[in-house]
């Protein structure tokens, strides 16, 4: 599937990962993204690329300057602010009102996270694997409240008859950052870098290129009820890896902070990603190199 030529709504637009996404959909679409556009720099990259930026604060429940008329929606908007009524109504309240708001769309595309799974188990989390509380030891609000903004709109896709698909995204990283990014400061500042017990602090992380390759695919794949379908890259990588990794690149030691006060690993089966959307092609050491180039010594 194509989107060019489509009218697409992207909102959370200032996101790490919907600001590269924006920019790759203005090129052959009419693009509106919608943000509270905080950050004036981010704005006008987007400007740039020919992007209309529409500020609203959709957890506030207005959407009166948001297009309703659009083929697309690509919802990339969240909140993580660790209280339980500003999140909730960030992301699963403002996500169902969005949908209903735009629902003459040709389809809605909400990015979950795979943050949403238990993943005690250590396995590859397949779609139908248990959901659960994953994220609560760093961020208290975050999984549940997207479990929650998953219901929401699963409920406002069947309620409104919008075909749907609800892609849960492992570790996006690129250009512009992301979680190893994170990791990289915390190499050039000394500090150590958390990873749990036994080293079970696996991911298959995702580069914005293979972000951007397979979100026409993924939006194609829209259905009523939703399509649930796993977006992590098709290699997986250790933290204690990655991080190894950039330390080399760095030229620093890497110390490792094993605690139970981390994220547990989650690791994705991307066997319906790959039939819907084909292969991921850029090799994690590849985009880190990417990722440490732009980003080593910020």
């Amino acid at each position: 599937m194509t989107l060019t030529g489509s009218r697409i709504v992207v909102t959370g637009a200032t996101g790490q990962v919907a600001l590269p996404v924006a920019r790759a959909l203005a090129a052959e679409n009419d693009v509106t993204a919608v943000a509270r556009f905080k950050d004036a720099a981010k704005r006008s990259v987007l400007d740039a690329a020919g992007v209309r930026c529409v500020s609203a604060d959709l957890t506030s429940g207005d959407f009166s300057d948001v297009p309703a008329d659009v083929d697309y929606v690509l919802n990339f908007a969240v909140v993580k602010s660790g209280k339980w009524d500003l999140d909730l109504a960030g992301n699963a309240e403002a996500a169902a009102l969005l949908l209903a708001h735009c629902r003459t769309s040709r389809a809605f595309f909400h990015c979950s996270s795979t943050g949403v799974y238990d993943a005690t188990d250590g396995l590859a989390q397949l779609e139908s694997s248990p959901l659960g509380d994953n994220h609560r030891v760093m961020m208290p609000t975050y999984s549940i409240s997207k479990i929650a903004a998953e219901a929401a709109v699963r409920a406002a896709c069947r309620m409104h008859d919008v075909p749907t698909t609800i892609a849960r995204l492992c570790v996006p990283y690129g250009d512009d950052g992301g979680w190893p990014a994170f990791h990289l400061a915390l190499i050039e500042a000394g500090a150590p870098v958390p990873v749990r017990p036994n080293r079970t602090s696996v991911y298959n992380p995702i580069h914005d290129d293979d972000i951007i390759a397979t979100l026409p695919a993924l939006v194609g794949a829209a259905s009523v009820p939703a399509t649930i379908v796993n977006w992590g890259g098709d290699e997986e990588v250790s933290i204690d890896e990655w991080s190894s990794y950039l330390g080399e690149l760095a030229g620093r030691d890497v110390r490792f902070d094993v605690t139970e006060q981390t994220i547990t690993g989650i690791r994705t089966d991307n066997t319906k990603r790959r039939a819907i959307a084909g292969a991921t092609h850029v090799h994690w050491r590849d985009g880190f190199k990417r990722m440490f180039d732009a980003h080593a010594g910020s």
